[in-house]
């Protein structure tokens, strides 16, 4: 498997170097040629002349990027690239993520670890190049009477919906939102136009995201009702839900917000952000927190050995400050199944939270005998989160969550270590798994 491997990112490597693009001037030349023979009355009826031109569009976007593709390494462009060197370098941060910027004369590239992982076009062939491209597949479609060529014309739309998004994803992690979100949407209609007719949710939801992020909130609540409406897409734990109830709470309509809430919850009773919100909206307009409880108790009739639903109980009751309640509920996830490790991590960190709230009140206390009480309170309730944590370590098979748990418990032994042989050696263990971001 391994030299199947190397020769099939050789034959890739080769694809790319004998698919030389072509310079900016013979680019735009041939969308002018292609564009000419288009605007002949006899040649427009032929969709030959339309793929054509479609495909000339298509190569004058990609020629300013030249030989380079995101997931180059470092290696492979040294390839490909002959001479070619970057006219500056630059270490530059995009939303706390490092990138290495190669400026060249049409386009710079930006490297992470040594792949390259964006093309940022600044000399354009010819403008709106992808824009030109999909009108022109619409027509081919359109004049292929005999549907000869709808394989082409289908992937060949599939292509710009993913330039699109190569794209908007750019532009998110450039930090401009409103040209992320508009570039998502063409995308979602380079997709959906005929014959390609596919659905990119995730665009369609993209679209939707980057417009809230934007503060666009009318553009986000459109695409955000298409998502639930029109292509039955609610997001990973139902955040669109949770998103247009953001949405309506902003606009003071709390009825909608309230409803898309309810409907949320229905479907993803396990969804934080659903349950916070509802959780938010009924102590902020003081209406009666049971309603709560009787959404939880109707899924948990519908599935009476659903674990996660007592967890989420137990959540509810940790927010209403119901202590004793949340840990009754944490417990009992424990009880219907003993390898749902998510009842232990909520009875830990409420814990943990609990000692960062008395910690936090010792240090503003003045009379010795109360700061003494509390101390005592933040030492019991420290050492109370750590067997539920390390019960959630041992149980849980995700390892990037063993991490998070781990990082719990350094921080809750570490308190002990000095006094406890045992804490110290629990401590030591899970101050490596933080350092080394992995478990041996």
């Amino acid at each position: 498997m391994k030299k199947i491997a190397i020769v099939l990112a050789l034959i890739a490597s080769l694809q790319v170097v004998n698919a030389q693009p072509k310079s900016l001037s013979a680019a735009k030349s041939a969308v002018d040629a292609a564009t000419s023979a288009a605007e002949n009355p006899k040649k427009a009826t032929k969709v030959a002349t339309w793929l054509k031109l479609g495909q000339a569009c298509i190569e004058a976007y990609d020629a300013p990027q030249g030989t380079a593709w995101v997931g180059a390494t470092k290696q492979d462009l040294q390839l490909v690239m002959a001479n070619a060197k970057p006219s500056s370098v630059e270490d530059v941060v995009f939303e706390g993520q490092a990138y290495l910027k190669e400026v060249y004369p049409n386009c710079n590239y930006y490297f992470r670890d040594g792949v390259l992982n964006m093309i940022e076009i600044t000399q354009e062939a010819v403008p709106n190049a992808l824009d030109k491209a999909l009108e022109a597949y619409k027509k081919a479609y359109e004049v292929d009477a005999k549907h000869s060529k709808t394989g082409d014309i289908a992937n060949a739309l599939k292509s710009i919906g993913q330039k699109y998004v190569e794209q908007a994803y750019n532009a998110y992690t450039f930090g401009d939102f409103t040209k992320a979100s508009q570039l998502f949407e063409k995308a979602v209609n380079a997709t959906e136009t005929k014959p390609c007719a596919a659905v990119d949710t995730n665009s369609v939801y993209n679209t939707g995201l980057t417009a809230w992020i934007a503060k666009d909130f009318d553009r986000a609540k459109t695409f955000f009702n298409k998502c639930l409406d029109q292509y039955k897409y609610e997001g990973t734990d139902g955040d669109v839900y949770a998103k247009l109830a953001d949405i309506y709470d902003k606009a003071g309509d709390k009825a909608a917000m309230k409803d898309i809430l309810e409907r949320g919850f229905t479907n993803h009773p396990q969804s934080q952000g659903i349950l916070i919100g509802l959780i938010n909206y009924y102590i902020s307009n003081q209406e009666d927190t049971g309603r709560l409880f009787d959404l939880i108790n109707q899924a948990k009739k519908n599935e009476p050995n659903n674990a996660s639903l007592y967890y989420v109980e137990g959540n509810i009751n940790k927010e209403l400050g119901k202590i004793d309640e949340a840990i009754a509920a944490y417990e009992k996830c424990a009880e219907i199944n003993p390898e749902y490790e998510y009842g232990y991590i909520g009875e830990g960190i409420l814990f943990y939270n609990q000692a960062i709230d008395i910690q936090e009140k010792a240090s503003n206390e003045m009379d010795d005998a109360k700061y003494m009480v509390l101390a005592e309170q933040f030492e019991q309730s420290l050492k109370n989160c750590i067997a539920p944590f390390e019960k959630a370590f041992n149980l849980t098979k995700d390892e990037s969550l063993k991490v998070s748990l781990a990082e719990y418990l350094k921080n809750a032994c570490y308190r002990f270590a000095s006094e406890d042989e045992t804490f110290k050696a629990a401590y030591d263990k899970y101050a490596k798994i933080v350092a080394d971001g992995k478990v041996q």
